[in-house]
Order: C-alpha cells, then structure tokens, then sequence
C-alpha cells in the first residue's frame, strides 16, 4: 500500500541521522541484502564517516536517506539511495538526489553505482550513465 501523495516530503541535512532508523529505511526499501544492515555498530559509522547525509521525511517520518563521500568541490559519490517502498513512485529519490547536488555544490560531479534493480530508475530520471567505470569489490 503506497502512502498518500499529498503528504509533503521535507528534505533535510542530518550529520547525527540514527543508525537504528538508517536501518528500517534500507530494510523497508529493499537495499538492506546488499548492505551490512545486520550490523548496526557498521551502520552507525557509516553515517559518522560520510561527509553529507540528506533525509526525506513525511510527517516526520523518514522515507529515504542519500548517503554521500565528497569533497564538497569536484566529485560526490553517492553510496547509498535509499527510498521506503511504501513511498516510491512519489518522486522521492529525484528528491534526495537534488537535495544532493545541491548540497555538494556545482563544482561538483556526482557518481554512483546502481544496484541491479535500480538501473531503470536512473534511466528514467535521466541520469547520464558513465560509460568507462572500474571497481574492486569489498571483502567484507
């Protein structure tokens, strides 16, 4: 059941966002499996670590989080977009991603890897796909 699409979205900063509450995002959006959302020590410092974490909540709610490592002046990677199933379809990830982008500044690039499923969300948003990209894998 999708939540009402009349409830405003506020976006905000939170640096201190709960690691607790990061968790039921990635959980109730479906990215939980391909993040360490078992382990909320991980989580926490996740969030301590990354250098911009902007929120999406409905009724003060959180619906979504983007997780970004940037230098706030030439590239931003986007580590984690996170969208509550039972908010999507509202616009919410484009949401966090201009609240992003606006965050990191124009001087700076903002790059992601998209999980599987997600490809055709960024496909339809319009997001310029890179075509050369290299990556090592986590051990861990």
């Amino acid at each position: 059941m999708s939540e009402s699409p009349d409830v405003a979205v506020v976006y905000g900063i939170e640096p201190d966002l709960d690691a607790a509450e990061f968790r039921r995002v990635l959980v109730e959006s479906g990215l939980a499996p391909r993040r360490p959302a078992d382990d909320l020590a991980r989580l926490a410092l996740m969030l301590e670590r990354a250098d911009l974490v902007v929120t999406a909540r409905r009724d003060g709610a959180l619906v979504g989080v983007a997780r970004t490592l940037t230098d706030f002046t030439f590239c931003a990677y986007l580590s984690d977009l996170a969208v509550c199933r039972s908010a999507q379809g509202l616009k919410i990830g484009q949401g966090l991603i201009s609240a992003t982008r606006a965050a990191v500044g124009p001087q700076a690039s903002l790059l992601l890897t998209a999980a599987p499923d997600a490809i055709t969300f960024y496909d339809h948003i319009g997001m310029p796909r890179v075509p050369d990209a290299f990556r090592y894998d986590r051990e861990a």
